[in-house]
């Protein structure tokens, strides 16, 4: 069954004194001390009221605010044949500088993961490298190729989370609905990359007014929303679990919406970019900003909001995507798709979504940690007897993403010089330590 894995680490023994605990998961808010011994949260109190163990270390948090770690169901660690842009260590890294506990990768690697003894020697790897506890999703069809099926149930069986061929579409229904079949089977959820490649073309942003001023190829977003559609049938007729990974448009919006309406077991996802960003930011020919499916415009990027809102989309992940510098300074036409964001991602969405009011923070963490649902992982939660998977940060705190540096190997942010507030202090994940901010003190009781 499925797995996630990561370097044994010591078990925390801390206090965190006075932090504003806001889970709700848990249905907490409010000031309390919380007590983790031995990797597990063993008291919640009122602040000042409980004791730290003899050799615990002590966090003073007041003024700071506590979070249930963030779970994201679609990175890029590019391990293996990647290891130039990430790697199991830089990735999950970057990840609990996030404020995250867990993430989940995905299998358009080199080789492509495929096949289960591949599998079962990235989880070994994860096991020396990876600084939080990190799953992996296996591909659907034999070298993404879209063609065969992979061993479904012998790669489940490996520890593979759930299967997909993200950065291409299960192009043949044929294929989709015996994956489907198999799924009933073995369990794990598909998690679908929606795109008609004969919609789509060579399109490198999105099809509108801009892509015409600009001279570039556009994506029109019904080459996303019209497979939505497609899969949602087969899914419903076959009683099938999906997942539509990274939503763009009104229109696939309305097309979940729609499938979850007739009983159909889907779920959908969006990402920080996605959310805050538009084509227009493609003016500048920035390749940051270059990323499939494409930015669309103000109409489609409200309407995501909306569903986030409502529910409709359950789940944010970052599809953080590294590229190698020399990769992406090249002309726009030229430049491989895929931002970076898991180390952004938080403080981007609270400084232009929550600060301004139109989402609640307690909001943003729910659909922060759904992820970890949705693939039917443990969500974390602030409870007592609950492993320690915490994120403490300080609200206040104003930094300019990349202006110190990145933990990620790559720099490829599409977010890079924003100006933004909150400022991830320490991470808990899986009972350990996994990232502590450099001027951030922790002292012994």
């Amino acid at each position: 069954m499925s797995a996630l894995v990561a370097v044994p680490r010591p078990p925390a023994e801390l206090l965190l004194r006075g932090a504003h605990v806001l889970d709700p998961n848990a249905g907490i808010d409010g000031a309390h001390d919380v007590l983790v011994r031995d990797g597990e949260i063993a008291e919640i109190g009122a602040p000042a009221s409980l004791q730290a163990p003899v050799g615990a270390q002590v966090v003073e948090a007041e003024g700071k605010h506590l979070f249930p770690g963030f779970v994201d169901p679609h990175v890029h660690l590019r391990s293996p044949g990647g290891e130039h842009k990430e790697d199991l260590e830089t990735g999950t890294r970057a990840a609990a500088a996030g404020g995250y506990c867990a993430v989940v990768a995905m299998p358009n690697t080199d080789p492509v993961l495929d096949h289960p003894a591949l599998l079962r020697g990235l989880l070994l790897a994860a096991g020396r490298d990876a600084r939080i506890p990190v799953g992996f999703m296996a591909a659907i069809s034999i070298g993404l190729a879209g063609e065969r099926l992979t061993a479904m149930s012998e790669l489940r069986e490996a520890g593979a989370v759930g299967f997909t061929d993200d950065g291409k579409p299960v192009v043949s229904a044929g294929l989709l609905r015996h994956a489907l079949r198999y799924q009933l089977m073995c369990g794990g959820v598909l998690a679908l990359h929606e795109e008609d490649p004969a919609l789509s073309g060579a399109g490198v942003m999105h099809e509108g007014s801009l892509s015409v001023e600009l001279g570039l190829a556009g994506i029109p977003s019904i080459s996303e929303s019209t497979m939505i559609a497609r899969d949602a049938l087969i899914a419903g007729h076959e009683n099938g679990r999906v997942h539509f990974q990274h939503l763009s448009a009104r229109s696939s919006v309305d097309a979940l919406a729609a499938a979850r309406a007739r009983g159909v077991r889907a779920s959908g996802e969006v990402t920080p970019h996605h959310l805050l960003l538009t084509d227009e930011q493609v003016r500048t020919l920035d390749t940051n900003f270059k990323m499939n499916p494409p930015l669309r415009t103000e109409d489609d990027r409200a309407a995501l909001i909306d569903a986030l809102r409502d529910g409709t989309i359950e789940c944010i992940a970052t599809d953080h995507a590294p590229h190698a510098r020399d990769e992406k300074d090249v002309p726009f036409e030229q430049a491989p798709m895929g931002t970076t964001g898991l180390e952004s991602s938080f403080a981007v969405l609270y400084t232009e979504l929550v600060l301004p009011g139109v989402i609640g923070l307690a909001l943003l963490l729910e659909r922060l940690t759904a992820g970890a649902r949705l693939l039917e992982l443990e969500v974390p939660a602030i409870a007592v007897g609950r492993s320690a998977n915490l994120a403490l940060f300080d609200l206040e705190a104003r930094w300019t993403i990349g202006e110190a540096g990145y933990e990620s190997r790559s720099s490829n942010c599409c977010f890079a010089g924003r100006e933004v507030r909150g400022r991830n202090l320490l991470t808990l994940a899986d009972g350990a330590v996994a990232y502590r901010e450099r001027a951030f003190a922790l002292s012994a009781a």
